[in-house]
């Protein structure tokens, strides 16, 4: 494969998103070879990592990245969650997701700017986060403090 996965997914969205469904056999189970498929028909290559996954668990994970990631028919446009999850693999951190999703956005239009901010977003609330926690800030206070109920 010439291109990365999560590069791959990107130029998927901006192209045209995915909606169809991977075809199940005739008990309604989808099976991995029916998966391998689709991610091969859809990026020209099935990923080393995505063959390494348990195949229990390949058509639910499949199903759920085209339906949510890589679909442009959801509540968020695909620039807000790849700077999303980029800011989220900033806290775990993966530097695998960091990566990817960085070229991710970056492909999809997010400038320089709008990719520290969402980093620099993540570090600030896990900032008040752990001031919060280690505090022991009163949560029923809190709420009192900002208005809330």
């Amino acid at each position: 494969m010439t291109t990365t996965f999560r590069l791959a997914l990107s130029v998927l969205v901006v192209a045209a998103g995915l909606t169809a469904a991977v075809p199940s056999r005739a008990d309604g189970v989808i099976s991995p070879d029916a998966v391998y498929a689709d991610v091969q028909k859809t990026f020209g290559g099935v990923p080393g990592f995505v063959k390494m996954r348990p195949k229990s668990t390949l058509a639910g994970l499949w199903q759920q990245e085209k339906d949510l990631e890589l679909s442009d028919k959801t509540a968020l446009p695909p620039k807000t969650k790849a700077l999303i999850s980029l800011a989220v693999a900033a806290q775990i951190p993966c530097e695998y997701c960091i990566w990817a999703d960085t070229q991710t956005a970056r492909q999809l239009g997010a400038s320089d700017e709008e990719i520290g901010e969402a980093v620099a977003m993540a570090g600030l609330t896990r900032n008040w986060s752990t001031l919060f926690n280690g505090l022991q800030v009163d949560f029923a206070q809190f709420k009192k403090d900002l208005g809330g109920q």
